[in-house]
């Protein structure tokens, strides 16, 4: 199992209330022993003023999947927290409507880096996005 400590999808979701990832409606909706699931409404916060789903809100579905995914892997998060080094993304299909699926999956988890694929489909299951994001992992900063 790559993730050190019981996942719970209220946690996730209550941690984004806030943030750019509630705005944009990303709600984390499954887990699995090594892999994290999130999806993203395809609606007027999302797309590009064409009408499609876009590519940068893909890839904020993507480093948020793989950032928060990469952080259930560290030892003591108190201690250790991840930081995106980069991300890439290739946009292989079209969405106007509905949602998208995310779905992040580690390529390799390393003590200092991590290597995450995220997989997004479109609500037929058909790719809209591959994505692959590398993350160190770098000590906490302490209080504010």
């Amino acid at each position: 199992m790559a993730f050190r400590s019981p996942v719970s999808l209220d946690q996730l979701n209550a941690s984004s209330r806030g943030t750019l990832i509630e705005h944009l409606g990303i709600v984390f909706t499954a887990v699995g022993e090594d892999w994290l699931q999130a999806t993203m409404p395809v609606d007027a916060r999302t797309r590009q003023p064409f009408g499609l789903l876009h590519g940068g809100a893909s890839v904020v579905l993507a480093e948020t999947l793989g950032s928060m995914a990469g952080l259930l892997c560290v030892e003591d998060p108190s201690r250790e927290v991840v930081v995106g080094l980069e991300v890439n993304a290739n946009h292989l299909r079209a969405v106007r409507q509905g949602q998208v699926t995310g779905t992040a999956r580690p390529v390799r988890i390393g003590r200092t880096t991590q290597v995450w694929e995220i997989r997004i489909e479109d609500a037929q299951g058909r790719p809209s996005c591959i994505s692959r994001l590398t993350l160190a992992v770098v000590p906490a900063a302490g209080p504010a």
